[in-house]
């Protein structure tokens, strides 16, 4: 149970990073990508193949995460002029390019064999009782970021769903946001012991458990910081009506293309340690699917919100898992039919949300209006 928690939270942690990037890219500034996956792509083949030449791991990554950005600006500089549909249907064609390259230029690539045998991150660290202790304690920052967000995000959420009248506040909503409190604390909590538990008995994969969600608490931390700034309000004004920015010498191209090669950059990093959990890379490990789930994380939890999109993940993750065990023991299904049954079950999810919620779970309606 342990392991299995341990594998969920590297896949909710790596795909959290993948959403922050879409989320960016769309969610603040309104740009349709279709093809995220590409960025992942090329973030994924770079670290391995520059680490199995020699390149320090994390060097590796940086450079993985800037070609995805570079890709990101190849893209940009050409499409983001015109039209949003136009972008919308560029990406969807530079993903599957890049993928049909992985798979037929195997002297770059080894092709549909997959790059095997690559370097790991901490694949070879064997913590001592002072190792362990240090490992936890940095498993215990990362819960007290993750306790104190949640903090914030229940205090801001209060706030907004009360009146004031004079001194006092007239609660609105009070049941559901203490309820995802506790839902979120409980959360946490299952994720910290787990991961404690896991660490305490060390292994590769709780390594990369804890690089993870290092990594996830400092770019979250850091889209924060940026989103809030004026060079995310001018992305907000970009995305609301771009006019209104452009009128006030803001320089709409350039701030889309910012935002689009900063997306671009941190799929990138989400690929290292989507090849790192599978220890091996095929082009088949890229599918359109995996653009289309982090959309589904995104909406889900509320487009144009970081903490949405985190919750989102949470969900989707949640749904794989309950799905995966427990459907088959129902006898409805046959294999083949059980996967196609989980993705419609998605869509009509998604559907329902759309009429009763379309800015998502976190979204704020008043203030996201890309529906529009």
């Amino acid at each position: 149970m342990v392991g299995y928690l341990v594998f969920l939270t590297i896949s909710a942690g790596l795909f959290a990073i993948f959403a922050l990037g879409l989320n960016l890219q769309w969610g603040f500034t309104g740009l349709i990508n279709f093809g995220h996956v590409a960025f992942m792509t090329v973030g994924a083949y770079t670290t391995v193949l520059l680490s199995s030449v020699g390149v320090p791991l994390i060097i590796a990554v940086i450079l993985g995460g800037a070609i995805a950005s570079v890709l990101g600006l190849a893209i940009g500089l050409s499409t983001l002029r015109l039209r949003e549909d136009y972008l919308a249907i560029v990406t969807i064609g530079v993903s599957e390019l890049i993928r049909l390259i992985a798979l037929n230029e195997e002297w770059l690539t080894r092709g549909a064999f997959g790059v095997q045998r690559f370097p790991l991150p901490l694949g070879n660290y064997e913590p001592g009782l002072m190792g362990k202790i240090i490992i936890i304690g940095l498993l215990t920052l990362v819960g007290i970021f993750a306790l104190t967000q949640l903090w914030l995000g229940l205090k801001n959420q209060w706030r907004e769903a009360t009146n004031i009248k004079g001194k006092s506040y007239q609660p609105k909503k009070p049941i559901s946001i203490v309820i995802w409190g506790t839902i979120g604390f409980a959360l946490i909590m299952t994720i910290y012991i787990n991961g404690c538990i896991a660490l305490s008995n060390y292994n590769y994969k709780a390594g990369l458990m804890l690089l993870v969600l290092l990594t996830l608490a400092l770019i979250y931390w850091g889209l924060e910081l940026l989103v809030k700034s004026p060079w995310g309000r001018v992305l907000k004004a970009i995305r609301e009506d771009e006019e209104i920015p452009r009128a006030l010498g803001k320089n709409v191209f350039w701030y889309k293309l910012q935002a689009f090669m900063l997306g671009g950059a941190i799929a990138g990093i989400a690929g290292a340690f989507y090849a790192w959990q599978l220890t091996t890379v095929f082009p088949s490990n890229f599918e359109p699917l995996v653009t289309f789930n982090a959309w589904t994380m995104v909406v889900l939890g509320g487009a144009g919100s970081n903490a949405g999109s985190l919750l989102g993940v949470i969900i989707f993750w949640a749904y794989d898992a309950l799905t995966r065990f427990y459907l088959p023991r129902l006898g409805w299904f046959d294999s083949s039919q059980l996967g196609a049954f989980r993705i419609m079950v998605i869509g009509l999810i998604l559907m329902i949300l759309m009429v009763w919620r379309p800015q998502g779970i976190l979204g704020k309606k008043e203030e996201l209006t890309l529906g529009k």
